[in-house]
């Protein structure tokens, strides 16, 4: 059950404005209620309540029985956003009799991976009347095709060169399709608005192949955004299934722009989380310090499997396997919040619900990721563990995790909201 209703998550969710939709939409179903930043904020002792920011980030709290200040908060923080296509403000190119639309890469994305795939657009609508619209196409609109062999006869062995500007525009029509640009195609899949109506968007291209399971026993998962929409989907999980009262205060903050740096108005970076913690945890300035000196934050986000074919490039006492459980990760430079402490509070979070750990590091000799742990730890001063699922093809179009460690991962976090 916890698997497949991961998929469906991934899929009602290709952009971070739609998994956020999809968030609400199973918070609402749980009790929980909208706040405004803008307004002033009433919450008593055991009210569910969330708060969006941007479109794309979305923070959930589960208040407790006693005061912030008293029992501090139990946290769990991941992000929204993936590496993809992202479309241009002018987008429309047309060249050697095709219809092209402009994109630029977010994130690290691997190129190669979006070649020669089925892809739709979807995103948030900026409209005159100052509303905004979330909009998926939803079926095969989109191709990147690749260059024949015939061609580029050395590619499979000296390697695919891609120019990001030069080789990642996707063809979207024949260029002899008149009065067919970008705002008509959105007016007309909106249905009730007019191509000048359309003002500005937010739209990325994804792959249109649903979410899967493959495997002699359907014991991998073969998705988009697996990174990181797994972790968002087994905080809320756990916080959901976390229904009885508790002292402590529960949440999940979910953010946007983790690929490229939280650096904005919604980030990790930004003031969201601080925002919220503050106008949840009293009167005063006092109430607020002495509530994050008693939590606790899960920086949830996937981390790298032992690949088969290219075992050298992991640290050789640091393998984590697909289906062998959570992986704390842990870095001496701070690229993770990990240190001993954290470490530990996990693991024994992991030993009451009965899940097996792994341990990443990576190798000496390479340079190392980095997640919204280390920004969020600095910003509040809040106590931090790194943690994620094992996967593969991490920033590929299309990435592959465990079945097995879905459950793991949210019975973790259950306990962690329980303790």
């Amino acid at each position: 059950m916890p698997v497949q209703d991961l998929l469906e998550y991934i899929d009602a969710s290709p952009t971070p404005f739609h998994a956020v939709a999809e968030t609400v939409n199973r918070l609402d179903a749980h009790g929980y209620r909208p706040l405004d930043e803008a307004e002033p904020w009433k919450i008593s002792a055991g009210d569910k309540v969330y708060v969006v920011r941007g479109g794309g980030s979305v923070a959930a709290f589960h208040m407790g029985s006693k005061p912030a200040h008293e029992a501090g908060f139990h946290l769990v923080g991941a992000h929204t956003d993936s590496p993809n296509l992202r479309v241009k403000p002018n987008p429309e190119l047309k060249k050697a009799g095709y219809g092209q639309l402009g994109v630029e890469p977010y994130g690290g994305v691997l190129l190669h991976t979006w070649l020669d795939r089925d892809l739709s657009i979807a995103g948030r609508v900026l409209l005159a009347d100052a509303g905004s619209r979330l909009v998926d196409f939803g079926r095969e609109l989109l191709r990147i095709p690749s260059l024949a062999i015939h061609m580029n006869r050395k590619v499979n062995t000296e390697g695919l060169k891609l120019n990001a500007q030069k080789h990642m525009a996707p063809i979207v029509m024949l260029n002899d399709v008149e009065g067919r640009d970008l705002r008509a195609l959105l007016a007309e899949e909106l249905g009730d608005v007019k191509p000048d109506d359309v003002l500005a968007w937010d739209l990325m291209a994804y792959d249109v192949q649903p979410a899967t399971r493959s495997g002699v026993s359907r014991e991998f998962i073969h998705a988009s955004r697996i990174d990181n929409l797994a972790s968002c989907h087994a905080a809320l999980s756990a916080m959901n299934d976390s229904e009885s009262d508790a002292e402590i205060t529960r949440g999940i903050v979910l953010y946007d722009h983790e690929e490229v740096g939280s650096r904005s108005a919604q980030g990790a970076a930004s003031d969201f989380l601080r925002s919220c913690l503050q106008r949840l945890s009293g009167e005063s300035s006092e109430d607020y310090h002495r509530a994050v000196a008693k939590s606790f934050l899960i920086s949830a986000d996937m981390a790298h499997a032992v690949h088969p074919n290219y075992t050298d490039v992991h640290e050789p006492k640091h393998q984590p396997v697909l289906g062998g459980g959570p992986v704390v990760k842990i870095n001496v430079n701070q690229s993770y919040a990990t240190d001993g402490e954290s470490w530990a509070s996990f693991e024994r979070w992991a030993r009451e619900a009965d899940v097996g750990t792994q341990r990443f590091v990576v190798r000496s000799d390479l340079a190392c990721g980095s997640t919204i742990g280390p920004i969020t730890a600095a910003e509040l001063g809040i106590r931090t563990v790194d943690a994620g699922n094992p996967m593969l093809s991490m920033h590929s179009c299309r990435e592959v995790a465990a079945a097995a460690d879905v459950p793991k991962m949210i019975d973790v976090m259950k306990r962690f909201f329980d303790a």
